[in-house]
């Protein structure tokens, strides 16, 4: 393993862009379903039936919204993206999900909560906003996804620069993606699990 000095470029710790964006997916779509099937059994303000079409609206809206906002700003980092360094470091696509998860689970919760407390006033509609942004999250990895399979190249992020913004792999301390092979790492393109781990 070559020491660090002159001349020799330190390794970083990369995660793969779209397994970060898919980590909030699943626990925001739950946490909306759940919250969702709660609001039901409430009575509320205006009553079920407009409770679940306003909802029904809001899930359409959070979707779209969730999966096309900030592509703009993926895109602008994708293009100067430059191949990862045989020093850098793939982190897991366990670790990446857990350490997002980690440093937003108070937000999550507090989302769940507001949803779930929203359908004393509109029966479900809280639920299925949040239903959305998660729905919305998937569609948003799965279009990295397509972006990777398109350029053959994964994407990744510098993990001191998505710790430096929250967790936001587009945020503004992020100037650049690296590339890998389209089998580095354990997460296939769009960030989902890959049956079978390879080698850079």
């Amino acid at each position: 393993m070559a020491r660090a000095g002159h001349g020799v470029r330190r390794g970083q710790g990369l995660a793969r862009v779209a397994v970060v964006v898919r980590a909030g997916a699943a626990p925001t779509w739950w946490f909306g379903v759940f919250a969702a099937g709660v609001g039901v059994l409430v009575p509320g303000l205006t009553g079920r039936r407009i409770g679940v079409m306003a909802g029904a609206a809001l899930f359409l809206v959070a979707t779209a919204v969730t999966a096309y906002a900030g592509r703009r700003r993926y895109t602008a980092r994708i293009r100067p993206a430059v191949r990862a360094g045989k020093h850098d470091v793939l982190q897991d696509r366990a670790v990446s999900v857990r350490n997002w998860r980690r440093g937003h689970r108070w937000w999550l919760l507090l989302a769940f909560v507001v949803a779930l407390g929203s359908s004393f006033a509109l029966p479900t509609a809280g639920g299925m906003l949040l239903a959305g942004a998660g729905w919305g999250l998937r569609l948003k990895a799965a279009w990295l996804g397509r972006r990777e399979r398109a350029d053959e190249a994964l994407l990744w992020v510098r993990v001191d620069w998505l710790d430096a913004h929250g967790g936001r792999p587009a945020g503004k301390p992020v100037k650049a993606y690296r590339t890998t092979g389209i089998a580095a790492g354990d997460a296939s393109p769009g960030g989902a699990r890959r049956r079978t781990a390879a080698m850079v």
